[in-house]
């Protein structure tokens, strides 16, 4: 009643009591009406309006009486202040209305809240019949529905249908209304079916309609084909319905699927070019506000873009964001005041920096600072800093105060659309991550149990887990859809911001969103997106227009595909951002023809980093982008000059070629950051799973075989990152490294190392070295010792490297395996086997400091390592040593190989126990795998034991480098085998000596015999270098006869020292065959060496030196340097023999273990065979080595005589053991040897060390050997059997034959011998072909014919003798020196055969008489006459300068002669052949009258006429002839027939006398003639002196009556002048007196 007065005073008054009562809440229901009637009153009086506001809200807010009709009129009561005139009441009362609206609808929450426990069925409402259904909505809910229904009319101009008594009302603030009771009580609207119907039938269709001004409005069109003119859009409406949008969407999202779907394509529509500028930017803030909700973005994505026929709307907001940005760079801002630069005209006008005319730039020449902005050709666009990142803050949204559209300042949209990019980016992928982590928690549980077998009562747990997996499918969808929506709108934003940017902050940004997006894309295995981030970044990094085939190739993808973005090409045009970055390094492009330099900015630099952070922190999901980003990082390093040091960690290296690198001090203080950065990033890649490890080295690999192709062909300077990286990788990854093993090291193996540019190459083994090294020293776990087949692994790529032919690369290999050796070689184990492949994989062909470095291995190995490798591998090591001997570039290393072999061989033999354990062991297991898989065990010399076959294998060895091309490497290895077997032979078993001898000594045998017959005979200047060649090795041939020689004596002394190991072997005598055969072989080569040291292995294996028995038995080493020895003398048989003593200590010892096992040794080889094969083999070599040549040059061969004694020395000691079978045809071969040895001349350039010279009677030691073998055999035939004797003939005739060379040397084949005196000795021209001389054989005939007269003398009356017409032949034999006489080459020849003759016939006469009756001396008697006719009577002259003495001699040895006939023969004339004696007789005659010689000088006639010798002939002819023991008339006859003879000669010789003097007138006679006639003379009167002493008897008639012819003829001679002749006459006609008897009485016989 106090407000009725309308009094102010009384009215305020009234209204202040009115408040304190409310605020007490006395008021009722009905009060209440009546005082809003009453403020109603008052509010038309226009009284104290701002009290009753006041009054208003204390009712409605103390307490909730007020209600339907009352309520809407107090709040109509308000809406009618709101529009006074009075701007304080007016924006009182629109406080108040704000305030009454919140409570209103507060009041409908705390009813709720009341009766939120009595749940009521809600009628459901049919469909939108009845506007008015209000009849469910409990009282408050009902007042707010129809206020909110009001306000929606209201706001559509419609009449209120609540709200009665409304006079005007505006838009905006309908819309604001609208607005925040959407914002504060959402939870209305989703709870009661009726709100969200007003929502949707109202709200949303009201929305719609106020923005049709704003959809159909085009920029600059100022005409529409509608025919309404065309709304203006309208500032504050416009920004207010946007503000109601982004509620709408924000709160209520799930009812309104459809209607937002309109929203959202309208606000997409708003940010066109064409819209005004304030326009777009209210529509990128209501966008931003939209961003910062992911869980919005989601259900977007999820209601729209993921159903069939959809509108995909949020990629459209994406995609409208970048086509924003782009606009804005494209074209020039029209909401923008200031001067778009005029490009064309400024470039025109010559101002090249045209980015000062651009008033952003605050005088980029002045120094001053620089605004952050964007710059993209020209345009120029700031960055304002309008939100704190992750809220969007809108400018524009919140101008509610503004009429007019607002300045929108330069860059404020721009960057708000930035802000929203880098926004939704981050929202997108924390959320996604989140969720991602989410499930992964989850997940590893999953993973375990369906693991496991599901068992009963699992059986929920799988199905709960199936429904898990089931959501993850579904939210895996969406996230994927999401980003599969987003990423190309997102990448080319971005791209062409980060190219525009000149913010180094700005740039992070970017750069972090692109990086998030990579990384999520990775997490999601959206290859392509992510490879798209990754690629723009990578494009950042590195300099404009660079060209990377990589990078290219991914762009030219992914605009090959057309993505719904407006100007898309922006992105693929090529940036141009050169201007305003900073340059802070200039560097080479890493390419094949590199042009000129490149420039890397900050900003390259900034993504690098970026790059780099991607690679360290999502490493895991980059899969094959690593290939991206390594190729990147790869360039990036070039262009920094950063090169790889050890262990793969880059350092900032000089460029080596072109104009050297640039770095401003800025990036050279970064350059180690960088570069630990890299490093660290493959540090990191321990942490990734195997199968991104995989991706990561896949990607190095593929990078490293870009960079050889790169580095193919020319020698620059090969890029080196791929590879340092991976050894970085494969360093970290120790741990793990099995995985990464085979592609990292096949790689370097098969790529890297064989690589032709050689910096490449030395770096892929550096890698692959320094991985093998760290892998063998990490602490595995199981360690390496108990994980064989990690260690083979990591050894393996070491052994791989041996098939690469590039020394460099093996150097690095064999300094790894030494460095092994030193650190590791302890713990090798089963590694041994490809450790010593790689020493032994060196070729000879791969330089001598690769050998060399190998050789160093071995050497360790050996010294060192032998004690710790498994025994298995000792084999290997063996073959490793062979193969090194017989490397053939550095003989010292052969040689040293060799020495190895033997520290190898000492090895075995101590430690013989363990290693023949373990083998054994090891040996059992093989046989029991072999069996199992049912195949045979296959190791060489199998069925030896494992232990032997070590021996084997080493003896193996050596026997092929016994065969070595070079003779020194022979030489060593033929001394070390023959020791080695010698030394360690007796630990084998007994029946591996069987291999010894055949696959290892005869194979050698006969690889060595090959080898020597096939020498090259060529001279061999030097020795390599300045070593001079001694000429007695100057040809290959040579070196091999010393090879041939060793080998043969080696061999020979094995047989003869362990005869008692071989000899119960089986195929012992094949065995001998074979060796004797070898030594044939030797014996017969064309080489004195060989042959000669053939004979004395010979020798040895037939125990000329015979061995001394048992424990102490010294071993004969062969006498390793064999050289012939020339001064050879009388050598005898055990001379040759002679050796150095060694006592063969492994003989002792085995004395010691096992003596009573030890076979028996005997001295001599009890089976025959042996030894009759033995003189087979002797027989075989004596037959061809004698047999002369059948043609002859100078090059014909002929043995030597060393050889040739050795040979015969041969003989005695072989002949003692087959004595017993020795036939005459055996004696006959031996005959033909013997006789061929002596026949054998010497090379004139031997000569004066064989031959004696010449005047001394010496035999060489050659003689000596044949005949103490002839010796030999005779006195083996004196005590032999009678069988034996009928050899004595055949000995006889070798014997003679021997003699007879007295006189006639023998010829060797057609060969052409000179006298000794004649040859030269060849000493100046040591090469020429030297000329052979024949020896002197005098005084080996001479012995030779003393051996036959002692035998003679002991065999004279042997059966065989005396058959076989031994005398016959030996004075046949005989006769030939006897008639040379003084034409014998030695005077002393014939002498002896004088006496030896005698001697003989002393004793062979007898025979010869005894035998008489049997005939079998009948054909002697003719030879022995001749022998004495040619001896007594010889047609040799005796020489000039003879002495009157030694004719004298001589004489005397005559006068023997005949005093032997007349001792021995002629007394048994009745024994002997008639013809003989006729012979005799006629011979003595002959003797008596004609010795004299015809060729003395006048002085010497005297002496020389043999007067002596006459005498006694003519004496025993007398005897012989008157003797008066005539028995037979025959022999008288013979006496009678010798006078008449007689006499008729010496009537011959005085009728010629006669004749001559009467010619010769004064002129005396020759000498001879003269001395002839005094001859005749004497010997007349000694013819009467005889026959008057003779029994009358026997002389008859007829020889006296000759004796008295002769007288007349004396008579005639008394003319002659010589003094001489008339004295002789006078002896002679003295006589006669006897004969004067007077006449017989004819006369008287005549008278009667």
């Amino acid at each position: 009643m106090g407000c009725g007065t309308k009094e102010p005073k009384i009215t305020q008054l009234c209204l202040a009591a009115i408040q304190r009562l409310m605020s007490h809440e006395v008021v009722s229901e009905a009060a209440a009406g009546n005082i809003i009637n009453m403020l109603w009153q008052l509010m038309e009086n226009s009284l104290e309006e701002l009290k009753l506001l006041q009054t208003v809200l204390v009712l409605l807010t103390t307490n909730t009486v007020v209600h339907d009709e009352a309520l809407s009129k107090a709040i109509v009561l308000c809406f009618r202040l709101h529009f006074t005139k009075d701007n304080i009441t007016n924006n009182t009362a629109a406080a108040t209305v704000r305030q009454v609206v919140t409570v209103v609808f507060e009041r409908v929450v705390a009813e709720d809240e009341r009766y939120k426990d009595i749940i009521d069925q809600p009628v459901a409402v049919q469909g939108n019949s009845n506007r008015r259904s209000v009849s469910t909505l409990k009282p408050c809910a009902k007042d707010a529905y129809m206020l909110f229904q009001d306000l929606c009319q209201l706001v559509n101009a419609d009449a209120p249908y609540w709200l009665v008594g409304m006079t005007e009302m505006t838009r905006t603030f309908g819309l604001e209304l609208l607005e925040s009771v959407l914002n504060d009580f959402p939870q209305v609207f989703l709870q009661h079916q009726e709100f969200s119907f007003l929502l949707k039938e109202r709200v949303c269709p009201l929305v719609i309609k106020l923005f049709s001004p704003n959809i159909k409005f085009r920029q600059g069109s100022s005409t529409s084909s509608s025919p309404a003119p065309v709304e203006k859009p309208y500032f504050p409406i416009c920004m207010r319905l946007l503000r109601v949008v982004s509620v709408l969407i924000k709160q209520f999202y799930s009812l309104l699927v459809t209607e937002c779907e309109i929203f959202l394509s309208l606000l997409v529509k708003f940010l066109d070019a064409d819209k005004p500028q304030w326009l777009r930017a209210v529509a990128v803030e209501s966008i931003h506000r939209l961003c910062v909700q992911p869980q919005l973005l989601r259900s977007f994505c999820q209601s729209y873009d993921m159903k069939q026929h959809s509108t995909k709307v949020f990629r459209d907001i994406v995609n409208a964001l970048g086509s924003f940005i782009q606009s804005l760079f494209l074209v020039p801002s029209t909401g923008n005041t200031s001067a778009t630069p005029n490009q064309t005209g400024s470039n025109a006008s010559g101002n090249t920096g045209s980015a000062q005319t651009n008033p952003g730039v605050l005088g980029m020449g002045g120094g001053a600072t620089v605004l952050p902005a964007f710059e993209y050709r020209g345009t120029w666009i700031p960055i304002l800093n309008v939100t704190v990142q992750g809220s969007a803050k809108a400018t524009y949204l919140e101008m509610l105060d503004k009429v007019e559209p607002p300045t929108i300042p330069e860059g404020y949209a721009m960057s708000v659309a930035f802000h929203c990019l880098l926004d939704l980016v981050r929202g997108i992928t924390t959320m996604i991550e989140g969720e991602l982590e989410d499930t992964e928690t989850v997940t590893p549980t999953t993973a375990e149990t369906t693991s496991l077998p599901p068992q009963s009562s699992e059986q929920q747990d799988l199905q709960s887990l199936s429904d898990q997996s089931e959501k993850e499918l579904v939210s895996r969808a969406v996230w994927e859809e999401m980003v599969n929506a987003c990423w190309c709108g997102l990448l080319a934003a971005l791209s062409l911001l980060l190219d525009a940017s000149t913010d180094e902050a700005a740039t992070e940004n970017i750069l972090k969103a692109e990086l998030t997006m990579a990384a999520l894309c990775g997490r999601l295995g959206l290859v392509t997106s992510r490879d798209a981030f990754i690629t723009a970044i990578c494009k950042g990094s590195l300099p404009p227009h660079y060209a990377l085939t990589v990078l290219n190739s991914t762009t030219a993808a992914l605009s090959s595909k057309s993505y719904s973005i407006q100007g898309q090409n922006v992105q693929m045009i090529s940036p141009s951002s050169e201007s305003h970055q900073q340059v802070v390094a200039v560097g080479q492009p890493l390419a094949l023809q590199p042009q000129g330099t490149v420039m890397l900015t900050s900003k390259n630099i900034q993504c690098m980093r970026t790059l780099l952070n991607l690679a360290h922190f999502h490493g895991a999901v980059l899969g094959t982008s690593w290939q991206l980003v390594l190729a990147t990082l790869q360039h990036l390093v070039w262009i920094l000059g950063l090169k790889p040091s050890v262990g793969g960690a880059l350092k900032p290296g000089r460029a080596v070629e072109g104009p050297s690198t640039v770095l401003t001090t800025a990036v050279m203080t970064d350059l180690p950051s960088i570069s630990s950065m890299i490093s660290k990033l493959f540090e990191n890649s321990q942490y990734l799973d195997d199968v991104s490890l995989h991706h990561l080295i896949n990607a190095l690999c593929s990078l490293s075989l870009e960079a050889m192709d790169m580095a193919y062909g020319n020698n620059k300077e090969p890029s080196l990152f791929a590879v340092a990286k991976l050894l970085e990788t494969g360093l970290v990854n120790m741990r793990r490294i099995e995985i990464l093993w085979r592609p990292l090291t096949g790689h370097l193996l098969e790529k890297v190392c064989q690589h032709p540019n050689s910096r490449m190459r030395e770096w892929g083994a550096e890698a692959l070295t320094s991985l093998i090294k760290a892998g063998l020293t990490f602490r595995h776990d199981p360690p390496l010792s108990q994980n064989q087949r990690l260690q083979l692994l990591l050894l393996n790529p070491l052994k791989e490297l041996s098939n690469i032919s590039h020394p460099d690369i093996r150097i690095k290999q064999l300094e790894c395996v030494l460095q092994i050796l030193q650190s590791q070689g302890d713990s090798l184990g089963p590694g041994w086997p490809l450790v010593l492949g790689v020493m032994g994989a060196i070729q000879s062909d791969q330089g001598e400091s690769l050998i060399r470095t190998a050789f160093q291995c071995l050497q360790l190995v050996v010294t060192d390592f032998l004690p710790t490798m498994p025994c298995t591998c000792l084999q290997i090591v063996v073959e490793v040593a062979g193969s090194f001997g017989l490397h053939n570039q550095e003989l010292n290393i052969s040689l040293t190989s060799i020495g190895l072999l033997w520290n190898i061989s000492d090895y075995f033999f101590q430690r013989g126990e363990i290693i023949e354990k373990e083998l054994n062991r090891e040996e059992a297991m093989l046989q029991k795998q072999a069996e199992e898989k049912g195949v045979m065990l296959n190791r060489p010399f199998h069925p030896a034991s494992p232990f032997d076959c070590l021996w084997l294998c080493l003896y193996a060895k050596l026997g092929e480098l016994c065969v070595d091309p070079r003779p020194a490497v022979r030489k060593s290895a033929g001394q070390t085998l023959f020791s080695t077997i010698g030394a360690h032979g007796t630990l084998l078993q007994h029946s591996t000596w069987h291999t010894v001898i055949w696959k290892v000594l005869f194979h050698l045998l006969d690889r060595v015999r090959e080898s020597s017959t096939t020498a090259d005979k060529e001279k061999i200047e030097s020795g390599g270098g300045n070593i001079l060649i001694h000429h007695s090795r100057d040809t290959a041939e040579k070196q091999w006869a010393e090879t041939w020689v060793l080998t043969l004596a080696g061999v020979a002394r094995i047989f003869n020292t362990r005869r008692y190991l071989l000899q119960p072997l089986g195929d012992f005598s094949q065995a001998w065959d074979v060796l004797l055969d070898h030594i044939q072989s030797a014996a017969l080569s064309k080489n004195n060496e060989v042959s000669l040291a053939a004979l004395k292995s010979f020798q040895e294996i037939l125990q000329i030196v015979s061995p001394v028995r048992d424990s102490e038995k010294p071993e004969t080493p062969p006498a390793i340097n064999v050289s012939v020895p020339l001064v050879v003398g009388t050598t005898t048989a055990t001379s040759l023999g002679r050796s150095f003593m060694r006592t063969d200590s492994i003989g002792e010892r085995i004395g010691r273990y096992n003596g009573s096992e030890l076979p028996v040794i005997t001295d001599e080889i009890e089976d025959l065979n042996l030894w009759w094969a033995a003189w087979n083999s002797w027989y075989r070599i004596g037959s061809e080595s004698t047999r002369p040549p059948i043609t002859c040059d100078k090059l014909t061969f002929i043995p030597s005589q060393p050889f040739l004694t050795a040979l015969i020395q041969i003989f005695p000691a072989l002949y003692q053991h087959i004595k017993t079978g020795f036939s005459m045809d055996d004696l006959q071969k031996l005959g033909v040897i013997l006789h061929g040895a002596v026949s054998v001349p010497i090379s004139s350039d031997a000569s004066p060390f064989i031959l004696p010279s010449y005047t001394e009677a010496v035999l060489t030691s050659l003689q000596e050997a044949v005949l103490t073998a002839l010796d030999v055999l005779q006195k083996a035939i004196c005590v032999g059997s009678e069988s034996m004797q009928i050899m004595y003939p055949a000995i006889f005739d070798q014997l003679l034959a021997f003699v007879e060379f007295s006189c006639k040397p023998p010829q060797y084949g057609q060969l052409e011998t000179k006298h000794i005196a004649n040859a030269k000795y060849n000493q100046i021209q040591l090469f020429a072909p030297a000329e052979w001389v024949a020896l002197n054989y005098v005084p080996f005939a001479e012995r030779s014919l003393e051996v036959v007269v002692d035998l003679y003398q002991k065999t004279a009356c042997h059966k065989a003798v005396v058959t076989e017409k031994v005398l016959q032949n030996i004075i046949k034999t005989l006769r030939i020196p006897l008639s040379l006489k003084y034409s014998c080459p030695s005077e002393s020849t014939w002498k002896l055969a004088v006496s030896s003759l005698l001697k003989v016939l002393s004793i062979g006469l007898p025979v010869a008489r005894q035998h008489a009756s049997s005939g079998k001396f009948d054909s002697m008697w003719p030879e022995l006459a001749n022998t004495f006719e040619d001896f007594l009577f010889t047609k040799s002259t005796p020489p000039d300068n003879l002495s009157i003495q030694e004719f004298q001699k001589n004489e005397s040895i005559d006068v023997e002669v005949v005093q032997l006939i007349s001792t021995e023969i002629l007394p048994y004339a009745n024994f002997i052949p008639k013809e003989f004696v006729g012979q005799i007789m006629t011979m003595l005659n002959k003797g008596s009258i004609h010795s004299q010689s015809s060729s003395f000088t006048e002085a010497e006639i005297d002496i020389r006429m043999r007067e002596e010798f006459s005498k006694v002939c003519f004496e025993t002819l007398l005897q012989f002839s008157f003797s008066n023991k005539v028995t037979t008339p025959q022999e008288g006859y013979i006496s009678r027939m010798a006078l008449s003879v007689l006499l008729k000669r010496s009537q011959d010789v005085l009728h010629r006398y006669i004749e001559d003097e009467r010619l010769s007138g004064k002129c005396p006679l020759p000498r001879q003639q003269v001395t002839e006639i005094i001859f005749v003379l004497k010997a007349v009167s000694t013819l009467i002196d005889s026959l008057k002493k003779t029994q009358p008897e026997n002389v008859d008639a007829s020889t006296w009556a000759q004796v008295i012819a002769l007288y007349p003829t004396l008579v005639e001679c008394i003319t002659c002048s010589s003094s001489e002749v008339c004295s002789a006459l006078k002896e002679a006609l003295v006589p006669f007196k006897d004969f004067m008897h007077p006449p017989a009485s004819k006369v008287q016989n005549g008278e009667s």
